[in-house]
């Protein structure tokens, strides 16, 4: 029988169906962050329940860590604690510590770029941003605390099984157009709970010419539709990106590894439960308003709430402008801008910071506006530093922080001012996210640099030629 990508991996986790469609599932990586894992370790302890296989279980400080250059902890007391906690009841469980000396980053990238995410793992975290990992052909999805609780004591998780869809990118992209324009279009598509109740793997010709980190990026915005799981078949360029890494296979098991994973792509006749076409976009993408679906072409104009047939979509609509500080039918282009932020899960890679950096060189971020470029990982900053990457944005006025999820969240007192206007790399713009009544568009760092330079939201293909 045909099966899927998704129920590949799904069935050999199996251990025990409960019913209903509802299974006991093996979890083959549990990676802790310092805002649910210092807890959940907490709780473990309280409990006086020990840690069923430590030796799958990794941790890092990245929510509440400072991204200052020199940080030693968070900013304040609170956060300071918290890493502690972290450090602390990790090491006594023998729980391996990606510590702020040893390799440190966020969550989402240390998981790929170590080798600890390979194609068919379930991988699990206390963050909604985990289907990041399927960008090299794994499964992985958030948890809750209580689920966290289950994982370290028994190594298995009970999930209801989703359905499956297939999301079919048409076309080739744009110029100036990178793999989060496309999962933008994707949103305006489909709507911010377009994805609900599914397992999404993402295919096409656009898809495939993707590189594995871009995957991620893709992959990574699978929750902002409402799915959980997102997911993009392994092929020889995620079996080149993951070749070599620490936690991959070597030798021998490499190459029985490859052999297994060959045979995870989803069979040619399998059947998905519903299918999903969208074109690629062919001008950069951004987000006008405090949803994730409030989307529109760079060269397009604001929405009027007043064409919106849902009353309830139309009140949203407007109280979103009213917060945004911005006027329907108005293009958003030249809207004047305070902050920008490069960084985050969804686009702090290597790659990300290259395309960033070729956009940056030889320009100026504007004199009224900050930008912060933060690396993902201690790795991806000695790898850009090698490269002369934070040269090439401190030369144009960039400030070149240490890793962590930083500005994303506003959770370590890194924050948009109050009516502050930035255009973010990261994966969320609902009100206050980066911080009290901040006010974030979501884009590309192509366009992330554009906004930089001009000092107001502008289309990066007029940089770009």
């Amino acid at each position: 029988m045909a099966r899927t990508l998704f129920q590949k991996i799904w069935e050999t986790h199996v251990v025990c169906p409960l019913g209903e469609g509802i299974d006991l599932l093996h979890v083959d990586r549990h990676i802790l962050s310092d805002l649910g894992g210092a807890r959940g370790l907490g709780d473990l302890a309280r409990r006086g329940l020990g840690v069923r296989n430590p030796e799958l279980t990794f941790a890092t400080p990245d929510h509440v860590v400072s991204t200052e250059p020199g940080r030693t902890g968070g900013r304040a007391e609170w956060a300071d604690r918290m890493i502690e906690t972290l450090r602390t009841e990790a090491r006594k469980r023998g729980i391996h510590v990606f510590d702020l000396d040893s390799g440190q980053g966020i969550v989402h990238v240390l998981g790929p770029e170590t080798g600890l995410t390979l194609p068919g793992a379930l991988v699990v975290c206390a963050d909604s941003h985990t289907c990041t990992n399927g960008g090299v052909g794994a499964m992985g999805f958030g948890i809750g605390s209580s689920e966290l609780l289950h994982v370290l004591a028994t190594q298995t998780i009970v999930q209801k099984r989703p359905m499956t869809m297939r999301v079919n990118f048409k076309g080739r992209p744009g110029p100036g157009v990178e793999a989060k324009d496309m999962a933008l279009a994707l949103m305006a598509h489909l709507g911010a709970s377009g994805g609900s109740g599914y397992a999404l793997e993402y295919a096409g010709e656009a898809v495939r010419s993707l590189g594995p980190e871009a995957r991620m990026t893709l992959c990574n915005l699978s929750i902002e539709l409402g799915a959980k799981i997102g997911m993009v078949a392994a092929d020889d360029a995620v079996f080149q990106y993951l070749h070599g890494r620490a936690y991959a296979p070597r030798g021998a098991d490499w190459d029985r590894a490859v052999d297994q994973w060959r045979r995870l792509p989803s069979d040619r006749d399998a059947v998905f439960d519903s299918e999903a076409d969208v074109a690629c976009p062919q001008v950069p993408q951004i987000t006008w308003g405090t949803s994730m679906d409030h989307v529109i072409p760079v060269d397009g104009c604001i929405p009027d709430p007043e064409q919106e047939s849902d009353t309830g979509k139309r009140d949203v609509k407007r109280a979103a402008l009213q917060y945004m500080g911005l006027e329907p039918g108005r293009p958003l282009v030249g809207t004047k801008i305070d902050r920008v932020f490069i960084g985050s899960c969804t686009n702090a890679r290597l790659s990300d910071l290259q395309s960033a950096a070729r956009m940056a060189r030889g320009r100026h971020v504007a004199s009224h506006v900050r930008a912060w470029v933060v690396p993902g990982s201690t790795r991806i900053q000695r790898e850009a530093e090698a490269q002369g990457l934070d040269r090439v944005f401190r030369d144009a006025g960039f400030e070149w922080r240490a890793p962590g999820c930083s500005m994303c969240l506003g959770a370590n007192e890194e924050v948009v001012e109050p009516r502050a206007r930035c255009v973010s790399t990261s994966n969320r713009n609902f009100v206050g996210r980066q911080g009290p009544l901040s006010r974030t568009h979501i884009a590309s760092p192509l366009m992330a640099v554009a906004a930089a330079v001009a000092g107001e939201i502008a289309d990066a293909r007029t940089l770009i030629g």
